[in-house]
């Protein structure tokens, strides 16, 4: 049988990584209308007559097999993240990874407002880290974050993710081009405080 995304599982202490399928629409479909208010502030937002992803299983599947295309080609790794108890809780991408001289992915996360502050954004984001320094062999990860967003904010926070500074008007974030504040980790950070992060987080 030969190897797809769908086979990848990256667990973590309390939470497993694995791509999303046309069968996790339902649960998709849930968590996103209970956190419309909570996350659509913080996405860009969708183009007029495209179909809704969140209310469109075709939609879904679309995205899906375009996830699936980017693992394929090395140019993306996208993952929902569940609980221990395998409900849907956030999704974590690693997206536009460039190879060459760069070496580099951007990391984006959500997580349910029900979850929130509970540690799984933060675990989910030690175990990307290991995949992507340890697995896919990349040197840099980079988070941009609005500054008001003080959630996604404090899960770079707590991991004590290196601030670069703020990007202004970095991306077009529900209308509006927004500041960022851009965070980095490159794989020699890793190397010194992998042990330390995933005692903390995943192990």
């Amino acid at each position: 049988m030969s190897w797809s995304p769908a086979q990848t599982r990256l667990q973590g202490r309390r939470i497993v990584l694995r791509p999303l399928d046309v069968r996790d629409f339902p649960a998709w479909r849930d968590v996103r209308r209970r956190n419309t208010g909570w996350l659509t502030r913080w996405e860009p937002r969708r183009i007029a007559g495209q179909p809704d992803v969140v209310e469109s299983k075709d939609a879904f599947a679309a995205r899906c097999s375009a996830r699936a295309r980017e693992w394929q080609l090395g140019t993306g790794y996208g993952f929902g993240v569940f609980s221990e108890d395998g409900a849907l809780i956030g999704e974590i991408n690693l997206s536009s990874v460039q190879r060459g001289p760069f070496q580099n992915a951007y990391v984006g996360y959500w997580v349910d407002e029900a979850n929130a502050g509970r540690g799984y954004t933060p675990e989910a984001v030690v175990v990307a880290c290991r995949y992507a320094f340890e697995e896919l062999g990349l040197h840099r990860l980079q988070i941009a974050i609005i500054p008001r967003n003080r959630a996604s904010r404090r899960v770079v926070e707590k991991l004590a993710i290196r601030e670069e500074g703020i990007a202004l008007r970095y991306l077009e974030i529900n209308g509006v081009w927004e500041d960022h504040v851009r965070y980095g980790i490159t794989s020699e950070e890793w190397d010194t405080r992998r042990d330390e992060l995933l005692e903390a987080w995943v192990l």
